[in-house]
C-alpha cells in the first residue's frame, strides 16, 4: 500500500516540497525563479486535482492523471500525421487527401515506383484495359441531360457535382468558393438542406435547392411549406433543378436540430427561422405520408417551378419502400426527373455514432437496387440517376457510372480542395481551416479566390483523369461504362467482373410474371403504392 500510495502522489508532493524549499534561495539564486514558477503550478494543479470530483484518474494520481487526458486530446492529429498509414482510410486516406490536394493545386498527381495497393488483396478493383485505346477526348463534353418527359426546363449537368453541404454546416466563406469555383468549371453546387445563402447568390454557380424536411427557405411560421415563397425562389435562373431531401448518408431517418446558439441572424434569415430559438430539421417530411402523397408533391414543386427538373435524395432502406414509390409512379403517371442515391458512408456532419455506423444501406447496393428497379419497369431511361458516397477520384466515378449511374456528387472531396484537413471537428465550430464553422476569426482564413481557382482544379483535373481512363478502355463517354468493364477481386485466386458480381435485371423484367430474382420478387409483391408500409404488415393488422 505504501509503494503505491508513494507511486500515486510522489510526483505532486515533489512538486509541493520544491516550491517551499526553494522559496527562501529565490533571492540568491535567480535561476531557481523559472523552476519554482513551474513547480508552483504544477503544485496548484495537483491541489485542484485532489478537490475536483469529476475524473477519478485526476484524484489518484494528482499532476500525472492530467497526462491521460492531453494524450487523449492530441490522440487523433499524432495519429493522423505520425501513425497512420498511407492507404488507412479512416475515413479518407493520406493518398485520397493527397490525390485531392495535388489536384486542386494543379501539381502532378503522378506516383512513382509502382502501385502502394496490395493487388492481390480481396476487394481491389481496377479497370480493365483495351488492345485498341481510344483517344482522350475533352471532360467539357462529360454532361448529362436532367430532365423528363414531364420536365419544360431540362439541365445540362456535369457528371461531377458539389454534394449537398448547407450554409451553417459550413462557412459563409466555404460556400462563397464552393460556388465560385463551380461557376468557373460550369458544374452545380448542392444547396443542402439549409436553403439558399446570399453567399450561394454572389457568384452565380449554378445551384441544385435542395428541400429538406424543415422546408429552409420557403416555410410557414409553424414549419409547414409555403409555396409562394417556393416558387419565387426556384424562380430564379440560378437555381437549375429541385432535390427533396428524403433522407441522408450519415443519418438516415434521424433528422436535427441546431441549436439557438448556433442561429445567427444570416443563418435565421436564409433559413426563414426566429433566432433565439431551435431550428428543427424533422425526421420526417409534413407534406406528404404515402408514396403517392411524395409524387404528387414532386408534381407540385415542378409546377410552381415552372417545369424545372424535380428529383429527390435518400439513403437506402428498406427496400420495399422504394418499390412502393416506384409502383406509385406506373400508378399516378407521375415521374421524379432524377434520383440521388446516397450512402450510408457518406456524411460531412456529425452523426450518432450508431447511426453512422449502422443504420443505412451502403451507395453501391442502393444504387443498383435503385437502378434495378426503374429498369425492371422500363422507367430508367426516363429518369436520371446520382450517386454521392465518399467519391473523390477518377475511378470512383467510374466505379458508380459502370453500374448505374449517370453522374457522381462529391460533398468531402470538395472540402479537401478548400482546404479541410479531416480534424473531424466539424461539428464543434472549431474547425482549424475556416471550412465548417462559423467564427468569424477562423473562417477568415479561407481566401475564397484562391480556394475557389482550387474547387475549378479539382473538377477539371479529376475530369480528366476520368477521360484518360475511359480513352484506356477503349471507350469515349462516360456513358459507355458497364459492369464488364470494372473488374474486382474477391480472394487471392479468382477475380470477376462486376457484370459477374452483381445482378442486373432485364428490361421490364418486374412488369413480367415470374420474376426471376426471388429478392426483387419479393420486395415488388411486399411494396404497395399507397402506404410505405410493407403490404404483409398491413394485411395483419
Amino acid at each position: 500500500m505504501s509503494v503505491s500510495l508513494l507511486s500515486r502522489y510522489a510526483c505532486f508532493v515533489g512538486c509541493v516540497v520544491f516550491t517551499l524549499g526553494s522559496l527562501p534561495f529565490l533571492t540568491s539564486e535567480p535561476g531557481l525563479w523559472p523552476l519554482t514558477l513551474i513547480s508552483g503550478v504544477l503544485s496548484l494543479v495537483g491541489i485542484n486535482d485532489l478537490r475536483q470530483t469529476q475524473h477519478a484518474v485526476r484524484r489518484n494520481y494528482p499532476v500525472l492523471g492530467n497526462i491521460r487526458y492531453l494524450v487523449e486530446f492530441i490522440r487523433p492529429e499524432v495519429r493522423q500525421y505520425l501513425l497512420e498509414g498511407d492507404d488507412e482510410q479512416l475515413p479518407f486516406s493520406r493518398t485520397q487527401r493527397s490525390l485531392v490536394y495535388a489536384r486542386a493545386k494543379s501539381e502532378s498527381a503522378e506516383k512513382a515506383f509502382g502501385t502502394l495497393s496490395d493487388v492481390y488483396q480481396p476487394g481491389f478493383e481496377f479497370i480493365g484495359h483495351s488492345m485498341l485505346p481510344a483517344e482522350p477526348v475533352d471532360p467539357a463534353g462529360f454532361r448529362v441531360t436532367v430532365g423528363g418527359p414531364q420536365c419544360r426546363q431540362p439541365y445540362s449537368a456535369s457528371i461531377f457535382n458539389i454534394s449537398a453541404m448547407s450554409f451553417g454546416a459550413l462557412s459563409a466563406n466555404a460556400i462563397r468558393a464552393l460556388n465560385q469555383g463551380a461557376a468557373l468549371g460550369g458544374f452545380a453546387h448542392d444547396t443542402g438542406e439549409g436553403s439558399i445563402s446570399p453567399y450561394h447568390r454572389e457568384h452565380r454557380g449554378d445551384l441544385i435547392w435542395e428541400l429538406g424536411s424543415g422546408y429552409f427557405g420557403c416555410r410557414t411560421a409553424d414549419g409547414r411549406f409555403d409555396p409562394q415563397r417556393f416558387a419565387l425562389q426556384a424562380s430564379d435562373p440560378q437555381v437549375k433543378m429541385i432535390e427533396i431531401k428524403l433522407s441522408q448518408g450519415a443519418k438516415p431517418g434521424h433528422g436535427g436540430i441546431l441549436p439557438r446558439h448556433k442561429v445567427t441572424p444570416e443563418i435565421a434569415a436564409t433559413r426563414g427561422v426566429a433566432q433565439g430559438e431551435d431550428c428543427v430539421s424533422p425526421a420526417r417530411h409534413r407534406e406528404f405520408a404515402t408514396p403517392i402523397e411524395l409524387l404528387q408533391f414532386i408534381a407540385r414543386l415542378r409546377e410552381l417551378s415552372a417545369g424545372k427538373p424535380v428529383g429527390f435524395k435518400f439513403c437506402l432502406g428498406h427496400p420495399w419502400e422504394f418499390m412502393a414509390i416506384a409502383k406509385a409512379m406506373l400508378e399516378t403517371g407521375i415521374l421524379p426527373d432524377f434520383i440521388v442515391v446516397d450512402g450510408k458512408e457518406g456524411g460531412t456532419g456529425a452523426a450518432p455514432r450508431e447511426f453512422t455506423d449502422h443504420i443505412g444501406v451502403p451507395m453501391r447496393e442502393g444504387l443498383l437496387f435503385v437502378h434495378n428497379t426503374l429498369v425492371g419497369l422500363n422507367l430508367r431511361d426516363k429518369i436520371r440517376l446520382g450517386a454521392s458516397g465518399k467519391i473523390v477520384s477518377a475511378f470512383d466515378i467510374a466505379s458508380v457510372l459502370a453500374i448505374g449511374a449517370d453522374w457522381a456528387n462529391s460533398a468531402r472531396g470538395f472540402m479537401f480542395a478548400i482546404g479541410c484537413i479531416q480534424s473531424q471537428s466539424c461539428h464543434t465550430n472549431k474547425c482549424p481551416t475556416g471550412v465548417a464553422t462559423q467564427d468569424p476569426l477562423r473562417q477568415r482564413a479561407l481566401v475564397v479566390p484562391d480556394k475557389a481557382e482550387r474547387v475549378h482544379n479539382f473538377h477539371r483535373s479529376t475530369l480528366k483523369a476520368l477521360a484518360e481512363m475511359l480513352a484506356a478502355a477503349g471507350l469515349e463517354h462516360p456513358a459507355q461504362l458497364e459492369p464488364r468493364h470494372l473488374v474486382r477481386r474477391i480472394s487471392t485466386t479468382e477475380i470477376k467482373l462486376f457484370s459477374q458480381l452483381h445482378v442486373f435485371l432485364e428490361p421490364g423484367a418486374l412488369l413480367r410474371a415470374p420474376i426471376e430474382s426471388e429478392f426483387y420478387a419479393r420486395m415488388w409483391q411486399m411494396a404497395q403504392a399507397d402506404s410505405f408500409a410493407p403490404a404483409a404488415m398491413v394485411a395483419e393488422v
